[in-house]
């Protein structure tokens, strides 16, 4: 009985047969519904990418693999009338840093190697640290521009994640200060900033090339898609002449350092062509150095500074009294006892002349025998001669910061402003129109253009002064620089030369201050004239401040270096045989 039941629970015990899995389609059908939905999704999205709106995708991808390499064009070399170079572009490359690369390879764990990078570059170890990290998010800065070829290598050496340099140019001047005022300089990106670099940056720069390339994740191109060619900067080439240029600076520096004076200046023009053979300024500045970049320093006081002429325009008075038939060339002007009367004001001469000829009232500077010449003859003859030189007009160099001075235009006119019109006060010129005046009658009277670019326009030259009476002139103001003339010190031995002198007052708000301008203007040889120069000494200091004695020196040594350097023939033996 035990036993029976005993086996009767055991077969209880035995596990049910397995049953078959049974197939529910409904949920077959859905799974595979959404599996094709997905697909066809797929499908769409990527049709869509490829077909109908490829243009994101491949701009991403450009993005991402495509760089544009700019191909920079050599600024053009500025060079003198001979081709000696006075601004050329050498290689330099600049250092750049890329922060956020830096940080992400720990390169400044290396402190060893960024103080190394530091030291070449000048700069303050921990400054130059903390500038990279006070810019730990962006992707480029510099860190210095236009280093040396050798600094560069020294610093690829140093194998710095995230500093590399970039190929770059630099304006290089072999003459230095003795030509920065009319050659200028460029700034940090080779654009011109003053003179010539920055008249002419256009046609000196040329157009920049560019190079599209496709790169690879190392870096590495695997594509060239385009080239544009760079086109390179033309060359200029200036009328003046380095030598002159040399000679012209040493004398007028000399001369500033002499007489303790503010400045000075010199320009020497080709009295047949108009040509700038030499334009100088001291103080002066040296442009391969930024930090001598100072604005009283690199002012062009050749053309920006106008000053009243004084008594180096008395030969246009004679010009124009002759011209109009005021006078001859054997009219004689009583000057009295050196004072003239003129309503409440007075005319005064240095010297007393008394009775003189047109030779003798350049010859001593009468200021009185001017005056009588103005008075006589309509104020429209004067103010015409002087226009018609040049006076009150820009001289078309095309130089940044030219002035055209101060060109009186009044409807009433006292008989005193007439007569100091005559003896150079109520007018402004600079030195360079001066010195385009004397050109002017040293070529009997033929206005040439002045130029410091040769160029193959149409003849622009014209007839303002009768030639027969500019030689008149030019032969009374010869006598100046003789024996018993207020510019003796002009003088070049072997050469006849043809100069005035002057000295003005400094005009100040009110009248006139106790400073002085002090000049020389003249041509040479005066047989048949080639050159124009005019000399300008600013404020001299001490008892000795007239023209005479202070340009008149300077005036001698450059027309002398001048006449030997073009190799002209010495003509004073001539003079004297006739």
């Amino acid at each position: 009985m035990t036993k029976s039941k005993a086996k009767t629970s055991v077969k209880a015990k035995k596990t049910p047969a397995k049953e078959t899995p049974i197939l529910i389609r409904w949920r077959f059908h859905l799974v595979l519904f959404f599996l094709f939905l997905a697909f066809a999704t797929l499908v769409a999205r990527i049709g869509y990418i490829q077909v109908i709106e490829p243009d994101n995708l491949i701009r991403q991808g450009d993005l991402r693999s495509i760089r544009a390499k700019t191909l920079h064009s050599a600024r053009g070399i500025i060079s003198d009338r001979n081709g000696e170079p006075l601004a050329v572009s050498v290689p330099v490359e600049a250092v750049w840093a890329d922060p956020a690369t830096i940080f992400k390879e720990n390169s400044l764990e290396d402190r060893d190697r960024w103080y190394a990078l530091a030291d070449v570059l000048g700069l303050e170890r921990d400054a130059l640290v903390e500038r990279i990290e006070n810019n730990s998010k962006r992707r480029f800065i510099y860190l210095q521009r236009q280093v040396s070829p050798a600094m560069a290598n020294y610093i690829r050496e140093l194998k710095l994640k995230g500093v590399g340099l970039k190929s770059e140019s630099r304006r290089y001047y072999p003459a230095g200060e003795v030509s920065a005022h009319i050659i200028g300089v460029t700034g940090i990106d080779g654009h011109g900033l003053e003179g010539v670099e920055r008249s002419y940056d256009k046609w000196l720069t040329g157009e920049a090339g560019k190079r599209i390339i496709r790169k690879d994740r190392y870096g590495r191109v695997v594509e060239n898609i385009s080239l544009e060619e760079r086109e390179e900067g033309k060359p200029l080439e200036l009328t003046i002449d380095q030598r002159l240029q040399a000679i012209a600076f040493r004398a007028i520096k000399q001369a500033v350092a002499d007489f303790r004076a503010t400045s000075g200046s010199a320009v020497l023009l080709d009295v047949k062509t108009g040509a700038v053979l030499a334009m100088v300024n001291a103080p002066s500045y040296n442009p391969n150095n930024r930090s001598d970049l100072q604005s009283f320093k690199m002012r062009n006081r050749v053309i920006t500074d106008a000053f009243e002429p004084g008594s180096t325009v008395k030969p246009f008075v004679v010009l124009a009294a002759l011209e109009n038939g005021v006078v001859d060339e054997d009219t004689v002007i009583d000057t009295g006892n050196g004072i003239m009367q003129i309503g409440g004001s007075r005319v005064r001469d240095t010297s007393k002349v008394g009775k003189a000829d047109l030779t003798t009232i350049l010859k001593k500077s009468s200021n009185i025998g001017v005056a009588k010449m103005a008075l006589d003859m309509p104020l429209e003859a004067l103010l015409g001669m002087y226009s018609s030189v040049g006076f009150g007009e820009v001289s078309g160099l095309n130089l940044v910061g030219e002035t055209t001075g101060i060109f009186p235009n009044r409807r009433r006119w006292s008989k005193f402003e007439i007569a100091t019109l005559a003896f150079g006060y109520g007018l402004t010129i600079t030195p360079l129109q001066l010195a385009h005046a004397y050109a002017t009658l040293g070529n009997y009277g033929k206005y040439q253009p002045v130029h410091i670019i040769e160029n193959n326009q149409q003849d622009l030259s014209r007839q303002v002064i009768d030639h027969n009476i500019a030689k008149q002139v030019l032969e009374m103001l010869e006598t100046v620089t003789q024996p018993g003339g207020t510019a003796t010190k002009a003088a070049v031995p072997g050469y006849r030369v043809a100069a005035k002198t002057g000295t003005s007052r400094k005009a100040i708000a009110g009248g006139y201050g106790d400073e002085y301008f002090a000049y020389t203007a003249g041509v040479a040889p005066a047989s048949n004239p080639r050159v124009a120069l005019v000399v300008v000494v600013n404020e001299p200091q001490g008892d000795n401040y007239y023209g005479g004695s202070v340009a008149g020196p300077v005036f001698s040594e450059i027309m002398k270096g001048a006449l030997q350097i073009m190799n002209i023939a010495p003509d004073e033996n001539k003079f004297k045989s006739e």
